[in-house]
């Protein structure tokens, strides 16, 4: 076997290929637990994408059909990559160029604006196309020091509810959220929870929030280390997924996770950089922020509707220039104003390609600071502050889901 071998690409129908390449998933990850799953109940059909060496699945690349909230409040149709690995034994021989290739031109033919993916190597998704648009930190909450300053809201109602018939309830819920850079979860994301759930024997409280009778957030959490509980120094539990709709909500749950009983520590497994919670405690010290790392990896798949989608700031308009080495018909000049996004013949200001377009796309990664690394070609170094002031938003994207 040599490393030009051709494999075939293309999507796994069968129930039998479509767990072999959930499997093959499985062992290039190396450290993920969770094994025992039919595969064909947590993905979408026609998505799954395979590399075959004769009749093997050595290689596979899956998505989900979602939406992405895009600055200004607009979804837009998006593809959520997930399921990407190659055998250890068929490494180097170029089948996840191959696949993503495909998956790309895939997700152009189903209109898909956008796509995104969470990287477990950071390395890897540049080459094609993929940027880092939103980052992440980890918040660890000391309630010895913690409490809420007289100012913050009251919030309204909260009440716990079982975790074993909590998905459509929060499903509801989260199919509500409006914030730049969140994506829509899909049925086989919620069923792959509830597996996980369900081989997992740590118990899981979850609350809910209502204002005015309506629910609007709700928060997921676990206690860590259970096994010296009551003899333990920090008991801590982990908020792993935190939703709040309105101010209200975040105000609700953040009074009612800061007042556990026998707790030392509440940590978050991910916020957004600009969370207000820092904000909200007398002590700020109280609140330990985590190192930022990286969370959306955004691929424009259509620049031209992806641009048009998002609202912008005030300012005159900006000329730019978009390469794009995998998908041609994104190549082009396009002026982006404040109110419109056309193509143009006019001379470029600002030269990009689609990966650095896509990391200042939602506004969380500056023009000046993408320059200042050599990432922007300058053609106009005015255009470096319209542009700045055009893709400027008032919060950083999050999206708080991983996949």
């Amino acid at each position: 076997m040599t490393g030009n071998q051709k494999f075939e690409i293309r999507a796994l129908t069968a129930a039998e290929e479509v767990n072999a390449g959930f499997q093959v998933f499985l062992r290039a990850m190396v450290g993920l637990p969770f094994r025992e799953v039919d595969a064909t109940e947590i993905t979408e059909p026609g998505r799954y994408l395979g590399a075959l060496d004769g009749t093997e699945v050595v290689g596979g690349a899956d998505s989900y059909g979602s939406w992405l909230v895009v600055p200004g409040g607009a979804r837009v149709p998006h593809a959520a990559v997930t399921h990407v690995g190659v055998l250890p034994t068929h490494r180097r021989r170029g089948i996840v160029s191959a696949l993503v290739a495909r998956q790309l031109r895939d997700f152009a033919q189903r209109g898909e604006v956008v796509a995104s993916l969470r990287a477990s190597e950071a390395v890897i998704y540049e080459r094609f196309g993929y940027g880092v648009a939103s980052s992440a930190q980890a918040v660890r909450v000391n309630l010895r020091r913690a409490l809420l300053r007289p100012e913050v809201p009251a919030g309204g109602t909260v009440r716990l509810v079982d975790s074993a018939v909590t998905t459509a309830l929060l499903a509801g819920i989260y199919e509500q959220a409006q914030w730049t850079g969140a994506i829509g979860r899909p049925a086989g994301w919620w069923r792959l929870r509830e597996k996980l759930r369900d081989s997992d024997p740590a118990a899981q409280y979850v609350v809910v929030h209502s204002s005015g009778g309506v629910d609007d957030g709700y928060a997921i959490y676990r206690p860590a280390d259970t096994t010296g509980w009551f003899t333990s120094r920090e008991k801590t539990v982990t908020v792993t997924d935190f939703v709040a709709l309105t101010d209200s909500a975040r105000a609700g749950l953040w009074r009612h996770l800061l007042s556990l009983d026998l707790l030392d520590v509440v940590s978050f497994d991910s916020l957004a950089l600009d969370d207000p919670l820092p904000l909200a405690v007398v002590d700020r010290r109280a609140v330990e922020l985590g190192s930022a790392h990286d969370e959306t990896w955004l691929r424009l798949v259509d620049v031209e509707a992806a641009l048009r989608a998002r609202t912008w700031g005030d300012g005159d308009p900006v000329v730019l220039r978009v390469h794009d080495a995998l998908l041609p018909a994104n190549n082009g000049t396009f002026e982006v104003g404040p109110k419109s996004v056309v193509r143009t013949e006019a001379a470029p200001e600002l030269s990009v390609d689609v990966t650095t377009l896509a990391a200042a796309y939602l506004g969380g990664t500056r023009w000046r600071h993408l320059a200042a690394a050599g990432r922007v070609g300058v053609h106009d170094p005015d255009a470096l502050r319209r542009a700045d002031g055009l893709f400027a938003v008032a919060s950083l994207p999050f999206s708080g889901t991983l996949f």
